[in-house]
């Protein structure tokens, strides 16, 4: 592959900046494996070329920076029983994520429409983050069978109060002010600023001084009303007990009724194995180090691979979009601590192994 002219995802130097830009708006910018290689090996070139000062990436179209991994294509190597190849994509966007966690250079991620799953893993994990009026980001995996990746068990459990547990456990959709109340987003700048933004973090001026002479304030969040409830009654290690609270608050009446309702409708309809491996998960990367939080997703995926909901949550939604999962085991509580535990168990010769 021609790393430099690769028509997925563009590079180019663009005075003191290295210039990353996700280029499959058709297919929402979703990130492939050839796209993952690409990026890192690029990364590496400029993490020791004394000409490039920081690295902005950027998205083409306006409707996604990128919707996560190209699922579809992922999916297509599972029931094919391909899972080695699955691995070794997954192996390589880990890499690529601990990688953009301890860049050696500013590393600023500009962020209009979509943001979610593994385009959260190639921007949450930099120091600057920019949302756009159109940000929208969502951790949806446990929606498909799955489990919040990219990172995720290490920066959820870091948000305030449970912003990370009722992420993971809802696939919630948080907008550009609700994303800088939770930390995710940096800085907020119109949309159509963006280009001017890009061309002056290509200049030789600092770049925090350039982020905060085109940031704005972000104004309040649709969940602002709701942070003392969601950090209430997202505080437990059983979902169970977090579906119950939130039934007992619609039971209540009340301002935060409506929410809670909905909200608990929301996690009903995921995968049960998913929301209890995702929230042990969220539980145990509170504890951990980047390294080891990145290690752990690696020994869950392992084992999901070769499950039965990520293939019937990928069917359900993006093959045959009957949105009507049939999860197995259907009820959260048919899922056994066992169940959860295996997931996370040691892979032996086979863990993931980072630089």
């Amino acid at each position: 592959m021609d790393w430099s002219t690769a028509s997925e995802i563009l590079f180019e130097r663009r005075g003191v900046a290295g210039l990353v830009t996700l280029n499959r708006p058709r297919a929402l910018n979703a990130v492939t494996f050839d796209m993952v290689r690409a990026l890192a090996h690029q990364l590496e070139d400029w993490a020791w070329d004394a000409s490039i000062t920081r690295v902005v990436m950027t998205a083409a179209g306006d409707r996604a920076f990128s919707a996560g991994g190209d699922i579809r294509q992922l999916y297509d190597l599972g029931v094919a029983g391909r899972q080695t190849e699955m691995l070794r994509f997954y192996r390589e966007e880990y890499v690529l994520n601990t990688l953009i966690k301890h860049y050696p250079k500013p590393y600023v991620a500009l962020i209009d429409g979509i943001c979610m799953g593994g385009g959260v893993g190639l921007s949450v994990h930099g120091p600057h983050r920019v949302a756009g009026d159109r940000f929208l980001f969502a951790m949806p995996e446990v929606g498909i069978g799955f489990f919040p990746d990219v990172g995720a068990t290490w920066f959820l459990p870091r948000l305030p109060g449970e912003m990370g547990a009722y992420c993971a456990l809802t696939g919630a959709r948080l907008g550009a002010a609700d994303a800088a109340a939770a930390n995710l987003a940096t800085h907020c700048v119109p949309s159509g600023r963006f280009g001017a933004l890009a061309d002056a973090l290509c200049g030789p001026d600092p770049v925090d001084a350039t982020l905060a002479a085109f940031s704005r304030a972000p104004g309040e969040g649709r969940l602002a009303p709701h942070r003392e409830l969601i950090n209430r009654e997202f505080r437990g290690d059983r979902v169970e007990n977090i579906l119950a609270g939130l039934d007992a608050e619609a039971a209540l009446g009340g301002d935060g009724a409506e929410f809670a309702a909905a909200t608990a409708a929301a996690i009903r309809a995921k995968s049960p194995t998913a929301l209890k491996v995702a929230l042990a998960q969220i539980r145990a990367g509170s504890a951990l180090s980047f390294q080891a939080c990145m290690q752990l997703e690696f020994r869950i995926v392992s084992r999901m691979v070769h499950g039965h909901d990520f293939y019937e949550g990928v069917r359900a939604v993006i093959v045959d979009k009957d949105n009507a999962p049939r999860w197995q085991p259907a009820n959260l509580a048919d899922v056994t601590d066992a169940d959860v535990a295996r997931h996370f168990a040691s892979l032996g010769d086979d863990e993931l192994v980072l630089p």
